[in-house]
């Protein structure tokens, strides 16, 4: 195997398409932390790239691992694949060994968890408990979030509502800044948003995986709940992610700009009577997939955008 291909194997490993999710959730971050940052001070692109780096390596870390997982307890065998779901394939093929994934989960989690640390010291103590719930759901997201049905919960807090959150704070705190100074209410309230897209983003994509979940030991919501009652959990969740857009605007939280993360809402609808009509039918069920994958992409980028046109 020439280094060309084994670049292409190791980037769909870690599910390369996937981490643009992570590049939006930290432009959603800094988008905002450009609207606040301090008067007097200049907006530090080198913090930008650290935040983008130690995010991405995160994701990439959590994907490693859960292939890693899925390798060992067979899951991977038994899963029908979909084109976002169903994990790469490239361990249960032996086209690397678990070895090596391993070993670049554990250095990817140190790179995200070194950055992390850095920020948590020069810039303030609360990176210290963003980064922990983050370091705590990658190492055990598989061996036990996945079986207590937290697993959506704790990828919707750290990889979602935390990014943003961290990646703000990064931008605009100091050391000695009030907890209570950190985030203004725009900031928290649009965190929300995202944070429940990730959790959504991973709960129908365990629609197709549920049998082999369940084969392997774990009791996800789809697995705890049944497809139909999952399928409801995603649609509430969908429309808890526009109601909440909806409503910030229109209390004046935040600007009407927002309204046009609004222009998803019939992605969202697609991808909602796709996982209730067909969510026990993989191969009916991909569109849906495919469109959760653009509701969840354009709304973070839409929300980013949104933050940017509020500074102009």
């Amino acid at each position: 195997m020439d280094k060309k291909e084994r670049i292409k194997l190791w980037l769909a490993e870690m599910r390369a398409p996937f981490l643009i999710l992570a590049v939006l959730l930290v432009t959603i971050g800094l988008a905002f932390g450009w609207k606040y940052h301090p008067p007097g001070t200049t907006f530090n692109p080198l913090y930008a790239g650290l935040l983008l780096l130690g995010v991405v390596s995160s994701h990439i870390s959590v994907n490693l691992f859960n292939e890693y997982s899925d390798n060992k307890t067979n899951i991977d065998h038994n899963t029908p694949r979909t084109p976002f779901s169903g994990g790469s394939g490239i361990l249960s093929s032996g086209l690397l060994s678990s070895a090596s994934v391993y070993k670049a989960a554990l250095i990817t989690l140190f790179i995200a968890l070194a950055i992390g640390i850095y920020f948590a010291i020069t810039v303030h103590w609360i990176i210290f408990i963003l980064a922990g719930f983050g370091a705590f759901s990658i190492l055990f997201y598989t061996p036990f979030l996945t079986k207590i049905q937290l697993g959506e919960l704790f990828s919707g807090l750290t990889l979602g509502t935390f990014v943003v959150l961290g990646s703000y704070v990064v931008m605009t705190a100091s050391p000695g800044m009030p907890i209570t100074e950190l985030f203004p209410k725009d900031v928290l309230l649009m965190s929300i948003p995202p944070g429940i897209l990730t959790a959504l983003l991973l709960l129908i994509n365990e629609f197709p995986d549920m049998e082999a979940d369940k084969q392997g030991g774990r009791k996800h919501l789809v697995i705890w709940l049944g497809r139909k009652k999952a399928a409801y959990v995603y649609i509430s969740g969908m429309a808890a992610t526009f109601g909440l857009i909806i409503g910030a605007a229109l209390f004046n939280i935040v600007s009407p700009w927002f309204m046009l993360a609004l222009i998803p809402i019939l992605f969202a609808y697609k991808a909602s009577m796709g996982a209730l009509r067909h969510g026990h039918d993989p191969p009916k069920l991909i569109p849906a997939l495919g469109m959760n994958v653009l509701t969840v992409l354009s709304t973070d980028l839409l929300i980013a955008i949104a933050v940017i046109m509020e500074t102009f």
